[in-house]
């Protein structure tokens, strides 16, 4: 069976970044989409957040480990990448359900996260995008999802929050990873607040499950560092990942540090102000205050 290595983190923090530059390794293989949150969340529809249970584990065993194992056979890889960023809230439940995978935690400053994050929460329909995640969606799941997204999207239009990026806006609907407690959040906060949370919870609740998890099992890389120094945190996570020879055969040359500093910039001293004030010991833990 092919390697499991489950990147987990924030929207926003640099994971699509991370997966592209180890999937070009030769050997390493990834699904073909953005995320496979529909795959995770198979026979776990009736939770209505992303915060599935380690208990939900016993049950998703089988169905799990077949998706990864059949992803490494049909590309002929060592090992299969994913990233999902919901993971992030259900790491015992993901370690648990596919016992053999390491994980690799990249985080970044949540107000940087923040403003690219609120960009996304509205944007506009993507038919090709959701497209190829459809593919991957389980044939019994299809109708509930499909009811879901067209729900959503009808929200969106009657409320008029598509494209709307404004900090004051209290969104109609939930983009990203969900919290247990996500409808009371969007009722209560803003646009900027919300994705900050979103930010807080997603790297609080994986850091502390990753840290009960063996030592052998976890890489942390911090997205300002990797940018920074892309070649050295890259040799380190293919170390990791037990392929370190594989170095000059990735995408690392194209990495850039053009967005650290961005989100902070856009968002104004004020908002940092607000969202420092909101989750300053989140923002200080990861040394990002």
């Amino acid at each position: 069976m092919s390697q499991p290595v489950i990147i987990v983190g924030a929207p926003r923090s640099g994971t699509n970044m991370l997966r592209d530059v180890l999937t070009s390794a030769p050997g390493v293989t990834t699904w073909p989409c953005d995320e496979i949150n529909f795959v995770w969340k198979h026979r776990n529809l009736d939770i209505g957040h992303d915060e599935i249970p380690v208990e939900r584990a016993v049950s998703s065993q089988a169905y799990l480990q077949g998706q990864f194992r059949r992803r490494g056979y049909r590309d002929r890889a060592d090992l299969v990448v994913e990233k999902t960023c919901a993971t992030s809230l259900r790491v015992p439940f993901a370690a648990a359900a596919v016992p053999t995978a390491k994980f690799i935690f990249i985080r970044r400053d949540g107000i940087d996260a923040t403003a690219s994050t609120m960009k996304r929460w509205n944007a506009a329909f993507d038919l090709s995008y959701t497209l190829q995640k459809a593919r991957f969606v389980p044939p019994t799941d299809l109708p509930r999802h499909l009811w879901d997204f067209t729900m959503k999207r009808v929200v969106q239009r009657v409320s008029g929050d598509t494209r709307s990026e404004r900090n004051d806006l209290k969104v109609s609907t939930w983009w990203g990873p969900r919290p247990h407690d996500f409808r009371s959040l969007q009722q209560n906060h803003s646009l900027e607040e919300l994705a900050f949370i979103q930010w807080q919870r997603c790297v609080e609740q994986a850091d502390d499950a990753l840290s009960g998890l063996e030592p052998g099992r976890v890489l942390e890389v911090c997205y300002e560092d990797f940018v920074a120094a892309p070649r050295e945190e890259t040799r380190r996570c293919l170390k990791f990942m037990g392929i370190e020879h594989q170095l000059d055969s990735t995408g690392v040359s194209q990495v850039r540090a053009g967005s650290v500093g961005k989100g902070r910039a856009q968002l104004g001293d004020d908002a940092v102000e607000r969202l420092t004030d909101l989750g300053g010991d989140t923002l200080r833990r990861f040394g990002y205050a």
